[in-house]
């Protein structure tokens, strides 16, 4: 996940504060220790390493591949936590480097939860397949934090988790708390939200993309293809009641690519969607 950690509070005592925070930053430190790809001997790095053998997960990471699944299902394999093997191919860096079609085609056979078992607490994958979890870690770390505040104080927070955020209620020398949704080209906020409770999570393109002959690839992949969605949108922030639920519908609603707008005016969130 690898994102910067931030937490305001209304805290009468420094002290307090900077052990609420400390508390966060080691709840955040946990999730990512154990679901980050990139450390080993952590649960998922003995699923991508087992080379087709079961691995037998605990019950944290059961309930986040159940959920995994529910995605996948949700969006007829749009989202898949085994696409991840793509960035061998697609490096988002801002320059023109598109890789070949043959190049994508040899790592889409390695793409497809529906290719591997899972009977949970058991995950078994073919060989040459992995997972990445970071497509939810995020918001799921936001509401861990949060739901650990709630159960030590009842002073009002904000947690930022690098733009996935959620407030346990509304300041207390104001009425809501002012967030800013950024600009494409990284100015100025295009959006100022107030948010008195629940969650806010945003997906888009503004810092991950390549562009040739004046089209741009943003970095959201429809593993089903192994390309870009077309005609995604730049941004995409979604208000809910938890990270994790506004999370799941601006990156479900980022791979609907045309019909983004459309799939959000069917649910019962606030969003701002810009293109």
């Amino acid at each position: 996940m690898g994102s910067p950690c931030e937490l305001l509070c209304e805290l009468e005592s420094s002290r307090d504060a900077e052990m609420m925070t400390a508390i966060v930053a080691a709840e955040a430190w946990r999730i990512e220790e154990k679901l980050s790809r990139y450390i080993d001997g952590n649960i998922i790095h003995q699923i991508n390493s087992a080379n087709g053998k079961p691995v037998e997960v605990d019950s944290e990471t059961a309930q986040l591949l159940d959920f995994a699944e529910t995605l996948f299902s949700l969006s007829e394999g749009a989202f898949d936590i085994t696409s991840g093997v793509l960035r061998g191919a697609w490096t988002f860096d801002g320059s023109d480097n598109i890789p070949a079609r043959p190049e994508v085609e040899a790592l889409l056979i390695h793409v497809g939860w529906d290719k591997g078992n899972w009977q949970s607490p058991v995950l078994t994958l073919p060989g040459n397949m992995e997972i990445d979890l970071g497509g939810i870690g995020k918001e799921y770390a936001v509401d861990r934090a949060v739901n650990i505040l709630r159960a030590d104080s009842d002073k009002p927070f904000l947690v930022n988790f690098g733009g996935d955020l959620a407030v346990t209620g509304p300041p207390q020398a104001r009425k809501a708390w002012t967030v800013g949704i950024e600009a494409v080209e990284q100015g100025e906020a295009t959006q100022l939200i107030e948010l008195r409770q629940g969650a806010l999570a945003t997906s888009g393109d503004a810092r991950r993309f390549l562009k040739r002959d004046g089209v741009r690839y943003g970095h959201v992949i429809d593993p089903r293809t192994g390309w870009p969605v077309e005609e995604a949108a730049s941004s995409i922030t979604v208000a809910a009641d938890t990270c994790t639920q506004a999370g799941m519908l601006s990156t479900l609603a980022m791979l609907k690519g045309a019909s983004a707008e459309s799939f959000l005016d069917k649910q019962s969130e606030q969003y701002w969607c810009h293109r």
